[in-house]
């Protein structure tokens, strides 16, 4: 079942990368960047106002529809999305399955969006799918299409040309109108939902909850985390419009967790997830918080899912494969000296669940936290997370056109809270002065953007 996972090229597609304009990784980027980008420049409301699925579609038409050569999973919801993906990723290929992953956004490269079987889509091949796109972009009454339509055109052309068994797709923004919701998957996903990107999803939980569920199809099996009230309301009256079974953990199926310590595993979560079909019992939730036990329970359950749909999938090898599941920028430390943690939570929520995870996972006499959002957050719903775990804040630039100004962002701070803060030109300069503020026994914190998260990991790899 394992297969390689050399990219094939028909002798059609060879002659268009080589007689094309982008022959380089270089020129891949730099087309991609003539690309209207939304995750740097948000979308007017009267822009949003007139997103259709319609280009995107015609655009994978114009490549011959490669996303209905592939087997696919999809992943939607606010918080705990990349976690789910993962951890769903190291299970089916414990099982022996290929699996193709599309995730958002990325941290350092493009390229980690695009990946199979653990490796990222090499330079060479990332070019020659780009060639491939532009190609497809260029043809009559297609459009121009934006920055995430065109790499998600690209994943889906690498995920059928490396013929995987599987691909897990996560959502970008939404999930009626997301660029990725032109797959029929196999099954579907649905993490905690959240406050985010209010001014196009919708400003009441219920309203994003809807925009979410737009991603069912009829009969498509639909696992959900547990959810607010109204947002579970809202969900399964959707599910019943789309006539799929939907189930949510804890609810419908059958889970706990606990919290334990070991000398072998340190502090860590057990969950025990059962259904008509499958028993997992005691099984470790391999990243940190209380949160990732939700995570994993939903990546089980969706795994229970697929045994439904004929994937041969062995309990055993996929809780074992478990065991080698690590998300960058997500609970990572990337420096011991001094300690510094990086964790790209993005809105109100996840900043809860890292202030909490740090504080039942890391021991430490005194956090700095060094933060930066972008300016159409919740802000004050992050603010108000991370003064309950931080001893100092350090406000900084994310070096992202959507920035907040860290000047504001102290003057919000200050509305909340009397704690001591500061404010930085760059993250450089943040980093300066919370080196000198810590101990060997403290430590420093980086959230609020993961923009932010993949510029500290630029600079401390110098």
């Amino acid at each position: 079942m394992v297969r390689s996972t050399t990219l094939r090229r028909k002798p059609s597609e060879r002659k268009s990368g080589t007689k094309g304009t982008i022959r380089t990784y270089r020129a891949a980027l730099n087309y991609l960047s003539t690309a209207v980008n939304y995750e740097r420049v948000p979308p007017t409301v009267e822009a949003a106002a007139g997103f259709t699925l319609g280009r995107m579609q015609r655009l994978l038409a114009a490549m011959g529809n490669p996303h209905r050569d592939v087997k696919t999973v999809h992943i939607a919801g606010t918080k705990g999305k990349g976690s789910t993906v993962a951890m769903l990723t190291g299970m089916l290929r414990n099982c022996g399955y290929k699996v193709g992953t599309y995730t958002s956004p990325h941290i350092m490269d493009v390229r980690e969006r695009i990946v199979v079987d653990g490796d990222r889509v090499g330079e060479a091949a990332f070019a020659r799918l780009m060639q491939a796109v532009s190609d497809a972009a260029a043809k009559p009454r297609v459009g121009t299409p934006t920055y995430f339509e065109l790499i998600t055109a690209a994943a889906f052309l690498y995920f059928a040309q490396s013929e995987v068994d599987v691909a897990i797709i996560e959502t970008g923004m939404g999930g009626r109108l997301d660029s990725t919701n032109v797959i029929k998957p196999e099954a579907i996903g649905i993490v905690s939902i959240n406050h985010d990107h209010t001014a196009f999803l919708g400003d009441t939980l219920e309203a994003i909850a809807g925009e979410k569920a737009g991603v069912f199809k009829p009969g498509v099996p639909v696992t959900c985390s547990p959810q607010v009230q109204g947002v579970e309301r809202v969900l399964r009256r959707a599910a019943e419009e789309a006539k799929c079974p939907f189930r949510v953990t804890g609810r419908d199926i059958g889970f706990s967790s606990r919290f334990e310590s070991s000398r072998g595993l340190g502090p860590h979560t057990r969950i025990c997830v059962t259904t008509p079909t499958s028993h997992f019992e005691h099984v470790h939730a391999p990243l940190l918080g209380d949160h990732q036990a939700y995570n994993c329970a939903l990546a089980l359950g969706v795994v229970d899912s697929l045994k439904g749909r004929g994937f041969a999938i062995d309990d055993r090898k996929a809780v074992e494969g478990l065991a080698n599941v690590k998300l960058p920028g997500r609970m990572e430390i990337v420096s011991e000296s001094p300690r510094i943690l990086v964790d790209g939570a993005h809105n109100a929520a996840s900043v809860d669940a890292l202030v909490r995870a740090i504080g039942q996972n890391v021991p430490y006499d005194s956090m700095v936290i060094i933060f930066g959002c972008q300016k159409d957050k919740d802000i004050a719903g992050m603010l108000k997370h991370i003064r309950l775990g931080a001893d100092k804040i350090i406000f900084t630039p994310t070096g992202s056109p959507r920035t907040m100004d860290p000047v504001d962002l102290a003057a919000a701070f200050s509305e909340v809270s009397t704690k001591m803060c500061q404010v930085s030109e760059s993250l450089e300069d943040a980093l300066s002065i919370a080196t000198r503020a810590v101990t060997r026994d403290d430590l420093i914190c980086i959230t609020g953007s993961f923009v932010l998260v993949g510029m500290a990991k630029r600079l401390l790899a110098k």
